[in-house]
């Protein structure tokens, strides 16, 4: 789905890094990720920080995907994304535990 994109698989080792790395980043972000996610709760109070977040989530898609991807235009579809945004933070929050590595790798290896 990237523009950079090469057909190569990911070795394992890479794999367990990079979930690390998102367990230790989503620790850190998660004041941020609760906050957006509260905002989406109560949407006509907080509805600046839902709106941020939306906007430079699809700037970054724009930027980095391949927009021509079928995959891609669903996230850029705001009716649609809602939900793809909503369950992606929802998880991230939860690998903030002791156990968020084993957490995510569990995840993924299942999508």
């Amino acid at each position: 789905m990237r523009k950079s994109f090469v057909n190569n698989n990911i070795k394992l080792n890479e794999f367990n890094a990079l979930i690390k790395i998102t367990v230790e980043l989503a620790k850190y972000l998660y004041p941020y990720m609760r906050d957006i996610l509260k905002s989406k709760e109560d949407i006509e109070e907080n509805s600046d920080i839902w709106n941020d977040f939306n906007k430079r989530f699809i700037e970054l898609i724009k930027e980095r995907f391949n927009v021509d991807s079928m995959k891609v235009k669903k996230l850029l579809n705001q009716s649609e994304n809602v939900e793809i945004i909503i369950r992606s933070l929802l998880i991230l929050s939860f690998c903030i535990s002791n156990q968020g590595y084993q957490k995510l790798k569990n995840f993924l290896y299942d999508f």
